[in-house]
């Protein structure tokens, strides 16, 4: 086996300790949210203003935290914005002018995703709010922090991030308004974009503006969208290297779906960041030029961001109210940061990349006994150990030169790839390690797995459903058609059905009644009614109720997303047409297939399989999908 690969050494390291800001200030509780407290800190100004659309948790599972803390370590300066009023520029001035720039975050979700459903509608919840309070951030939300902070200070720099800014950062589908968006670098009038795992870039840029740098002098460090005049472009992309890419143009894509679907496929085929290429595409007389994506943080690099010295708690400004987002992760840890999946309706790779970055095990250990000692309310139970995928902890490309000319899509998909380093060891050592710790009574995995990947460890399974599986294991099949398993770029249904029954021979053995629980998903691309209805008989012939399924949201920078808008398959060079499921009738009776046990459901079933010819499923009998009668105060207009 080839030795797992050491990254290079970076020409600055982040952490490296500043004693002209760093050995004055320390670091304080909280990051100051008022001016009262920046002026306790002994403060005469702030360096850098992040402005948050989510409320302030200091804990690393908040991007705001993680981002502050980062900059702190470094010496700066930094305060916290957090879901400020956006009707004017008033609370833009609440810190005074910045010395260097405005960070601007819509926060850990895009602020579409976060406000509406995928039929449009309003979401009632926020859970990144005061006691889940909604509408305590604006629609596109980056994009009018950005107005306002232009507004309070038009001198001050303004940078973007999270994960909103990074997948709008070329022109792309915007399913509220159903029409191509301009970059949003563009809209929001902002100096640079940061996308992806940002921790290099911004050290870089911070440091340089502190020095007098400008801003624009920034434009060629990895994972940075900017913006110059086509009259002066050549300058720029003669500084990158290697030679840009160019994409269709926002006028192109804009009026050609073929051009959309052509300018996804690059940027897609441009994600390795072995190998990737600078991207340029341009939006009228200014061209975006977007440098390849950020080099994954080693190790050691990831461990020190989480073990900067978060509060680990809200700012106390919130008591007593809660923040639901903080309950459900308050006593997790993170292990893992990527995703090699590729799944084309999560545009996660595009923005945090497909190379697995994992803490170490001495790293995750420590902060479990930080949580025993010091997390108030903590019971002993870890919530989880997790990341996107949680079982991809330690593994990695075995082979430099293979992964150096890499342009898959996905690790995992059609299959598996040989070079990818499956090994679940250090994983199971790990599960072992922290479960024993002083202090803890019992370590759930909450993330979900990949049980493709797990099937090639059976200790694994095992280790799983006898120590960490809480009765229940969310597991994500999404669907159980071929063809539409093929478009979401997910595994046949067979190895899901594999995986139950190690799950469910595990469990007996270990005296327990566990279940798996699938997550389905309706109305993606490539799915057609019939395929449904097929989906909704396999779950009945195995007496599953689901509830907890979703319709196809087509968020902005997912290859799923580009198939919706378009009808073509961008995977493919030739992008031969898909079929996609569209208006809100079509994609209510998909997702009621899911939940036929509904009888809310049952009047637009039966609707829909006599109009196919399919009466034989209308019945009482096991075989049989929906009943012909109906209960009484069910079947409304409004549920249908």
């Amino acid at each position: 086996m080839q030795a797992k690969p050491v990254y290079p050494v970076l020409n600055r390291a982040i952490f490296s300790y500043r004693k002209n800001w760093a050995s004055r200030y320390g670091s304080a509780e909280f990051l100051p949210m008022t001016m009262s407290e920046v002026e306790a800190l002994g403060w005469g100004e702030c360096d850098v203003v992040l402005v948050s659309g989510d409320a302030y948790v200091d804990h690393p599972s908040f991007g705001t935290a993680m981002i502050g803390r980062l900059l702190e370590a470094q010496g700066f300066r930094v305060a916290i914005l957090a879901q400020p009023r956006w009707h004017d520029a008033e609370d833009f001035r609440r810190f005074g002018r910045p010395r260097l720039y405005f960070g601007i975050t819509a926060g850990n979700m895009d602020s579409m995703v976060n406000h509406y459903t995928a039929d449009r509608k309003p979401r009632s919840q926020d859970a990144y709010s005061p006691d889940g309070r909604a509408q305590l951030r604006p629609d596109r939300a980056t994009l009018v922090y950005a107005q306002r902070c232009r507004e309070a200070y038009p001198e001050v720099p303004i940078v973007l991030g999270g994960v909103e800014a990074s997948l709008r950062r070329f022109a792309h589908y915007d399913y509220w308004s159903d029409k191509v968006r301009r970059s949003l670098l563009l809209d929001a009038k902002a100096d640079l974009l940061l996308y992806g795992n940002a921790e290099r870039a911004l050290v870089e840029l911070t440091h340089g503006l502190a020095k007098g740098a400008p801003i624009h002098s920034f434009f060629s460090l990895r994972g940075v969208a900017s913006l110059r005049p086509v009259s002066v472009s050549n300058e720029a992309k003669q500084a990158v290297d290697p030679e840009p890419v160019t994409l269709p143009s926002f006028e192109e894509v804009q009026r050609d779906k073929r051009a959309f679907a052509v300018a996804t496929r690059l940027q897609y085929l441009e994600s390795n960041w072995r190998n990737a290429r600078p991207l340029v595409q341009r939006h009228g007389d200014r061209e975006l030029l977007v440098t390849p994506p950020p080099q994954p943080l080693s190790s050691q690099e990831f461990d020190a961001v989480y073990e900067l010295p978060y509060a680990m708690r809200p700012h106390p400004s919130y008591a007593p109210e809660r923040i639901p987002a903080y309950e459900t992760t308050r006593f997790s840890v993170v292990i893992s940061r990527g995703c090699f999946g590729g799944c084309s309706f999560c545009a996660l790779a595009l923005h945090e990349g497909r190379s697995i970055q994992s803490r170490s095990s001495a790293s995750v250990l420590s902060e479990i006994d930080r949580m025993v000692a010091r997390a108030p309310g903590f019971s002993g139970v870890v919530s989880d150990l997790g990341g996107p995928t949680a079982n991809s902890f330690g593994m990695y490309c075995g082979s430099d030169k293979a992964g150096t000319a890499c342009r898959r899509l996905s690790c995992l998909f059609p299959n598996i790839c040989k070079h990818l380093r499956t090994d679940h060891g250090a994983l199971i050592a790990l599960y072992r390690a922290a479960r024993s710790r002083p202090g803890v009574r019992k370590v759930l995995i909450g993330s979900g797995i990949r049980h493709d990947v797990a099937l090639r460890s059976p200790e694994y399974i095992d280790e799983l459903v006898q120590h960490h599986v809480g009765g229940y294991l969310k597991l994500a099949p999404e669907h159980t058609e071929s063809a539409v398993l093929d478009a979401m770029m997910k595994p046949e249904i067979g190895l899901f059905e594999r995986f139950c029954e190690r799950f469910d021979a595990s469990s007996q053995r270990a005296g327990k009644r566990q279940y798996v629980i699938p997550y389905l998903i309706a109305a993606h691309p490539g799915c057609r009614d019939e395929d449904m209805l097929q989906t909704a008989l396999w779950l009945k012939r195995r007496g599953l109720f689901v509830d907890q399924v979703q319709t196809f949201l087509p968020a902005p920078g997912a290859l799923a997303t580009a198939m919706y808008y378009t009808g073509l398959d961008p995977r493919s060079s030739e992008l031969p047409p898909i079929e996609v499921p569209r208006g809100a009738r079509q994609r209510r009776l998909q997702k009621a297939f899911l939940r036929y046990h509904d009888a809310n459901n049952w009047p637009l079933l039966r609707e829909a399989l006599l109009r196919w010819g399919r009466a034989e499923l209308i019945g009482a009998a096991k075989r049989q999908l929906v009943p012909r009668w109906q209960p009484k105060g069910t079947g409304s207009p409004k549920a249908r």
